[in-house]
């Protein structure tokens, strides 16, 4: 599994989702003022909207990714957009009047320390909002992870990741001391052009299921593959899958 890759394959594989995502995350979070920081910001889907609504200047964001930070410099210019961990952010305490974080807490090493950091750039009264896709709602690698499973009960489903349930969330967000929790669930959807627009982007390693799949011989790639066509129900033409987003966010 990895992110160092060109902006431009993320956003065919993840990117048609987080695009979708970013203004509705951002109303939920209710944030209408900066400076606001981005965690993990990708190669911007997030950044660009907060740049929209609040300026450039009053946005910030990290990501560890070369490519996507590059990626985001170019798209959002004049956002202080920075090559950092989320478990060390590069900021004194108390500098932000929010810090989001779209899809991205379930796939770092120390989900408990990127929300205490998130909480310690933070000024009292201030929001942290993060968005997770749900344990089984992300039916682009469900399907994925389903047709994996019929050859290998072995296979790490998604499913099993952390934070991808309400309950985790909130216990999360509690634990760092964060108030007035609220949570809401946001369901997206993504167009592909056909199934080669739904599979070709496997191929790139990005995240846990092509990750798995660059793992496996040939015979068994081509053997998923083949499941994935027929659970889709052997699309001919354009079709879309939907996703859902479990969101949440606390004040400081």
């Amino acid at each position: 599994m990895t992110f160092d890759v060109a902006a431009e394959s993320y956003d065919r594989y993840i990117g048609r989702y987080s695009r979708a995502l970013a203004p509705r995350f951002l109303a939920f979070a209710g944030v209408s003022a900066g400076p606001v920081l981005d965690v993990g910001c990708g190669p911007g889907s997030l950044t660009a909207v907060l740049a929209a609504r609040l300026g450039a200047s009053s946005v910030a964001a990290v990501d560890l990714s070369e490519p996507f930070v590059a990626a985001c410099r170019a798209r959002v210019p004049g956002a202080d957009v920075r090559r950092a961990s989320a478990e060390a952010l590069p900021f004194a305490d108390a500098v932000f009047g929010a810090a989001l974080s779209q899809l991205v807490l379930s796939l770092v090493p120390d989900a408990g320390r990127v929300v205490a950091e998130m909480a310690r750039v933070v000024r009292p009264g201030g929001v942290v909002a993060a968005c997770t896709f749900e344990a089984s709602g992300f039916a682009l690698v469900r399907t994925f992870w389903e047709a994996a499973l019929r050859l290998d009960p072995s296979a790490p489903d998604d499913a099993r990741l952390p934070l991808r349930r309400l309950p985790e969330l909130a216990e999360r967000w509690a634990r760092a001391g964060l108030r007035d929790l609220a949570t809401e669930v946001i369901e997206v959807d993504a167009s592909y052009a056909d199934f080669d627009d739904y599979w070709s982007p496997f191929a790139f390693g990005i995240g846990p299921a092509a990750g798995y799949l660059a793992a496996q011989p040939e015979r068994r790639r081509a053997a998923i593959r083949d499941a994935c066509f027929e659970l889709l129900g052997r699309p001919a033409g354009t079709f879309s899958l939907r996703a859902r987003a479990l969101a949440i966010r606390g004040l400081v």
